[in-house]
């Protein structure tokens, strides 16, 4: 999985913001992302996204596996009194290759909505953690559960779901995508960013965004994504299409395992949400 977002982390040199800047200091202030908890009609949309906004549910579901791995590696610690410390938060991220335009026009590149804390710890926690971190015999020991656990959820879908995700790359030389792309220079350039193609584009936000003062950077962060889904409209109203055929013919090629995972997934999340005190959650605009 790629993210949109992750072409912004890089520092990169050159610097361009978009030409419709408002004036204001700070700028209007946006309404934060929220969660959504309803899940789509079909679970195999879930597994096999063709439109950004399905990629919310690809996103909620990939969080979910890695929450269900953290609280299990937290519980095997704390039945030794041990516990791990200073983990980074997690994050849903969006896909590069299926951009949620309407997510990143209203919130920009930065924002999501919070990933939501466990409700309460695995009921075979053991006794709490004293502040001392795992030894590395534990931490291997207790990763290796969180893995084990994550792939009981992951493993039925995992191999197929990545054949699905590693195939929408070669949309790109579809040549009516092709032909779109090579219109997002032109557009980019009318709202006041020099860039040739997606590359150039997030380059050069990222360098604005590394030389803006901390207070512009929510305001700034929300103008380039306005541009860029502004740019990218015209390039998704020829590849969405394209997408939902291609998943059309993908889940008829596979349709023995995907009857499977239709029947099999949703139960098996909602199991996984009352033993390990996780629930399902989704980012909504």
């Amino acid at each position: 999985m790629t993210a949109a977002a992750a072409a912004l982390v890089t520092a990169c040199s050159g610097g361009a913001v978009p030409a419709d800047r408002s004036s204001t200091a700070g700028g209007p202030q946006a309404s934060p992302a929220r969660l959504g908890y309803d899940l789509p009609d079909d679970p195999a949309t879930m597994l096999f996204p063709a439109t950004g906004a399905e990629t919310r549910w690809t996103q909620g579901l990939e969080v979910f596996t890695q929450q269900v791995a953290r609280v299990t590696a937290a519980s095997c610690a704390r039945g030794t009194g041990t516990g791990f410390f200073g983990q980074p938060p997690l994050a849903f991220i969006r896909f590069s290759d299926v951009p949620d335009l309407d997510f990143v026009a209203r919130h920009g590149f930065g924002q999501s909505a919070e990933v939501p804390e466990p409700t309460a710890p695995a009921p075979s926690a053991g006794a709490p953690a004293t502040g001392r971190s795992a030894d590395h015999a534990t931490a291997r020991d207790c990763r290796g559960r969180a893995q084990a656990a994550a792939e009981t959820l992951r493993g039925p879908y995992a191999g197929l779901q990545a054949q699905w995700l590693r195939g929408l790359s070669s949309l790109r030389s579809d040549p009516a995508v092709a032909r779109a792309l090579r219109s997002l220079s032109a557009c980019f350039s009318a709202h006041g960013v020099k860039a040739r193609d997606e590359d150039g584009f997030f380059a050069r936000a990222d360098a604005a965004l590394n030389t803006a003062a901390p207070t512009e950077l929510p305001r700034l962060d929300r103008e380039f994504g306005s541009v860029y889904a502004t740019c990218m409209r015209p390039v998704e109203a020829v590849r969405e299409p394209a997408r939902v055929r291609a998943r059309r013919s993908f889940l008829t090629e596979h349709a023995t395992e995907v009857r499977d995972l239709r029947r099999d997934l949703v139960p098996s999340l909602r199991r996984a949400e009352r033993r390990y005190g996780v629930r399902l959650a989704f980012p909504a605009p």
